[in-house]
Parts: C-alpha cells; sequence; structure tokens
C-alpha cells in the first residue's frame, strides 16, 4: 500500500464510532493493560508522547499518569475523537501530524507507539520514523512499541510490523522486555516491547 491508500483507509476506519473494537474487544483491552503496564513501569511519567492515538482508547489510559502528555496522529478526525473523549484536559497538547515530520524542541521520558508505523509506508520511511522517535527520546528515556506481527501486516497489504520494526529499534536503544498478545482470531496477535534509551543525560 501506498502512504495515500494508507491515510484513506485511516479516514475509512475512524468513522466507525469504536474503530477496530479498541473499546469493546476482550484482546485489545488486554494489550492496552500491557501497554500501560510497560509505559508505567520506569515510575513517574514527566513528559509523554503517545503516536497514533485512534479514537484515545490508550489516551483515556495513560493520560492520568502524566504531567504532560503530547498526542498525535496524521489523521485529524482522530485528534477530533480523542479530544472529545478526553475532555481536553489542560495537560494534553494535541497534534494532527505525520511521526515522519513531528519535530519538537523538547524531549520525552516516554513515548508510546503502537499499531502506527506499519502505516508510513515502505521500510525506508518504516526507518525514517524509527531514526525520528529515537531523537525525540531523552536520555534514560523509556518507549513502549506495539504491533502486530510482520506475518499479518503484510497479509493486510504492509510491508512489515513487528519483529521488522523491533530490530530497527534495537540498532540504538536497549530492549529491556518483550512479550506478545494472542487473541481467538488470527488477526489478534502482536508483540509489545519497551526500550530504554542508553544514552546517559550528562
Amino acid at each position: 500500500m501506498t502512504q495515500i491508500d494508507n491515510y484513506q483507509l485511516l479516514n475509512r476506519e475512524l468513522a466507525a464510532d469504536d474503530p477496530w473494537g479498541l473499546d469493546a474487544n476482550p484482546f485489545e483491552r488486554g494489550r492496552h493493560t500491557q501497554m500501560l503496564r510497560l509505559s508505567l513501569a520506569q515510575g513517574s511519567i514527566s513528559n509523554a508522547l503517545e503516536v497514533g492515538c485512534a479514537a484515545g482508547a490508550f489516551t483515556v489510559q495513560l493520560a492520568p499518569h502524566c504531567q504532560r502528555l503530547t498526542v498525535i496522529d496524521v489523521v485529524p478526525q482522530a485528534i477530533e475523537k480523542a479530544r472529545r473523549r478526553m475532555n481536553e484536559p489542560p495537560h494534553i497538547s494535541w497534534i494532527v501530524s505525520d511521526v515522519q515530520q513531528f519535530s519538537p524542541d523538547e524531549r520525552f521520558d516516554l513515548i508510546v507507539v503502537a499499531e502506527v508505523l506499519y502505516y508510513v509506508g515502505g521500510i525506508a520511511e518504516m526507518r525514517a520514523a524509527v531514526r525520528n522517535l529515537v531523537r525525540m527520546l531523552a536520555p534514560g528515556g523509556h518507549l513502549v512499541f506495539g504491533s502486530a506481527r510482520d506475518a499479518n501486516c503484510r497479509r493486510w497489504g504492509h510491508v512489515a510490523g513487528a519483529e521488522t520494526v523491533i530490530g530497527m529499534l534495537n540498532e540504538t536503544l536497549s530492549e529491556v522486555e518483550r512479550l506478545e498478545c494472542r487473541g481467538e482470531s488470527v488477526n489478534e496477535d502482536c508483540l509489545i516491547a519497551r526500550f530504554r534509551n542508553p544514552v546517559s543525560a550528562s
């Protein structure tokens, strides 16, 4: 799929009340529980970034644990849905942006990016997105990544998924923990991993 195809697909999917069954599906709820556990493993979160909020199903869980939270999504409709759901608390910044182009001055002590990177395009675009994420991660900060496995992503028409991106992240970050989530459907099979930026703050 091209990036234009992916963008159109996201727009169509976000037209539903609960896109991807993120609220109603036990597999998705379990996946979010594990993502939150990994996100909180480092303790208090002063400044977090969530990449790809969909309709805010995970945002609503993460936000209470962050002093500041920046939420980005390439689809304006996703940002609007998540903002309405959250009633716009003052500690959240909402930004419509592509993960490859997003370039804030600040660094984040936590970045969460799940079920997003297979939408950015090919391997080169994925690698560019990973480089940008690593650049935004504060020294000693943690990144929580989750994705359907490579085989499922390819079956859906994307070039790669979890195993490929985890390999890219391991080139510059230190993997701390990895787990798998499985559901009843063949589509419900993902990997979640937490990484640490080994660069010291000094």
